[in-house]
């Protein structure tokens, strides 16, 4: 069974001068974006330097990959990838727990 492509990327080691804005901005010449947002710590909110961008289409988010994953952005060497779907790896964590107790 061939494994669907995420329409959604995790965007890791951004600037702290890296914006909602500027992240949307940044990734809107690859397509129509959903959703860019960077992750800020509850109590200070500041971001952590890290972020997900959420586009229509697979197409999209593949171009957004291959330009962006291992660029300079704002003085920093940024990672793009695919985001990992957060139910897949509970299942999978629990799955391994299940059987180390067999």
């Amino acid at each position: 069974m061939a494994k669907r492509f995420a329409t959604q990327l995790f965007v890791s080691r951004l600037s702290a001068y890296t914006t909602d804005r500027s992240l949307r901005q940044l990734f809107s010449p690859f397509g129509q974006i959903k959703d860019a947002r960077l992750i800020r710590d509850p109590e200070t909110q500041r971001p952590k330097g890290f972020g997900f961008v959420t586009y229509e289409s697979e197409d999209d988010a593949r171009k957004a990959i291959k330009s962006l994953d291992g660029k300079i952005v704002d003085g920093r060497l940024i990672f793009v990838e695919v985001a990992k779907n957060v139910e897949d790896e509970t299942t999978n964590m629990n799955t391994e727990k299940a059987q180390n107790h067999e």
